[in-house]
């Protein structure tokens, strides 16, 4: 097992191509307390209705809230449907301006009906269509361009006629003459039009339809089928309650169990493998480290109801709830850092150079942690300490993360505000009302040291 921990603060703020189908997912919540007089089926006393962007929509959100900046291309309707869906995406932060409106295209829309957690009823409205050749032709004509501002590409293909052969294919070969790594969430029964990507993730039912095998049939056969058909470098088969399974061309397999707790809703956790995928390997990790990263993801998404965005924080809590021994941030972390610490209430407490691990230095700390239960506690300490004590401090599971500090912490702490700050010397504890002071100190106490 690697680093988990040590290889999500190697990300970075990538920017990603996601290509594919668009759909607007609305979610109708209510109750139901008796059954229709017209018809035995449930009346749905409804109590929320919410808008949100499906399908390839959900990728694009999940990068979003892992910290990437997404660009969306994929086809939308001149309609009411349309403009909400691209509305949505806006707010996110997501960039539209690549997104085709096709006249007598009708915007896929899919409505959840949903009481007491449970889903009762989903209802379609779409139609599956091709891409009409002039629009294939004008968006062929500008994939270079795309493909060039951005560090990886995401397909997500969900059948429904914008991604034909011949605009998949050369998607996927000009990111290869750029060197670019393509992810593809496929879809029918023929991978071929995958040719030629860097990793292919189908789901079990998909991967056995594709290979045109029994279920009897060994998974290692039906790798090797796709990986053939594809010829793609990694096929990545997500496998429900079993988790997922990773196969190189080499035929090397390397399994991934699920560590979900509870399993309440598995809409939508394709799409968050395919974009903790994205992340991962659009910041140079290795496919199975991303995979691990991915598998930690779903595990999160599946214990929420409906279509589940999973963030870098909340990742970064089940790795540490797993594994409490790698809480270490550097200089070259920091984007990490700030988007693990999103949404999180903490304290900072400065250590000086010359601190070590001490009686007073304990009860500090669990002090400190006492004092607000539900906040983090972040221990900053001067970049050129070493010895003992940081190990010990990590060791501790009051401490929630160590930053070794820098001149960027400070721009971090003017973005994300700590609740209080102190510094800690020998046995005193000063509050700091300035997080830019706290550093200063703790230079100081480098050079006196």
């Amino acid at each position: 097992m690697v680093n988990l921990m040590g290889s999500l603060r190697a990300f970075k703020p990538i920017r990603a191509l996601v290509v594919g189908d668009f759909a607007l997912d609305t979610y109708i919540t209510g109750s139901v307390g008796r059954i229709s007089p017209e018809a035995p089926v449930p009346i749905l006393h409804v109590k929320e209705k919410k808008d949100i962007p499906g399908m390839a929509g959900n990728v694009a959100l999940n990068l979003a809230s892992l910290g990437a900046r997404v660009v969306a291309v994929g086809r939308l309707g001149e309609d009411v449907e349309g403009a909400l869906l691209q509305k949505h995406l806006l707010e996110q932060g997501i960039e539209t301006k690549e997104m085709l409106k096709e006249k007598g295209f009708r915007t896929p829309v899919k409505t959840r009906m949903i009481a007491s957690a449970q889903q009762l009823l989903r209802v379609d409205f779409e139609e599956i269509a091709p891409l009409s050749p002039l629009v294939e032709t004008a968006l062929i004509q500008k994939l270079s361009r795309l493909i060039q501002e951005v560090d990886v590409v995401a397909i997500s293909d969900y059948k429904k006629g914008f991604l034909t052969k011949e605009l998949t294919q050369e998607l996927i070969q000009e990111a290869n003459r750029q060197g670019k790594v393509t992810l593809v969430d496929p879809k029918g029964n023929d991978f071929s039009k995958y040719r030629g990507c860097t990793l292919l993730k189908p789901n079990l039912q998909e991967a056995y339809a594709a290979a045109q095998c029994e279920r009897s049939t060994k998974l290692e056969e039906v790798a090797k089928r796709l990986l053939l058909q594809s010829a793609s470098k990694y096929l990545l088969i997500t496998r429900s309650e079993e988790g997922m399974t990773l196969f190189e061309v080499s035929g090397h397999r390397e399994d991934f169990k699920v560590e979900a707790r509870e399993v309440k809703d598995v809409t939508g956790a394709g799409d968050t493998v395919l974009a903790m995928m994205t992340m991962g390997m659009g910041s140079g990790l290795l496919p199975a480290t991303a995979a691990q990263l991915a598998n930690v993801a779903a595990s999160l998404a599946v214990q929420k109801l409906g279509c589940a965005r999973v963030t870098l924080s909340q990742v970064a809590e089940q790795l540490l709830a797993l594994d409490h021994d790698h809480k270490i941030f550097m200089d070259e972390h920091l984007y990490a850092l700030g988007q693990v610490l999103e949404g999180k209430t903490f304290t900072v407490l400065g250590l000086a150079e010359d601190q070590e691990m001490s009686t007073e230095l304990f009860y500090t700390i669990k002090r400190l942690r006492g004092k607000n239960p539900q906040h983090r506690l972040l221990i900053s300490l001067p970049k050129t300490k070493q010895g003992p004590l940081i190990p010990l401090l990590a060791s501790l599971h009051e401490v929630s993360y160590i930053v070794l500090s820098s001149e960027n912490l400070g721009d971090l702490f003017k973005t994300m505000p700590p609740h209080e700050v102190f510094l800690g010397a020998g046995d005193s504890l000063q509050e700091i009302t300035d997080p830019v002071q706290l550093l200063q100190k703790l230079r100081s106490s480098q050079v006196r040291s």
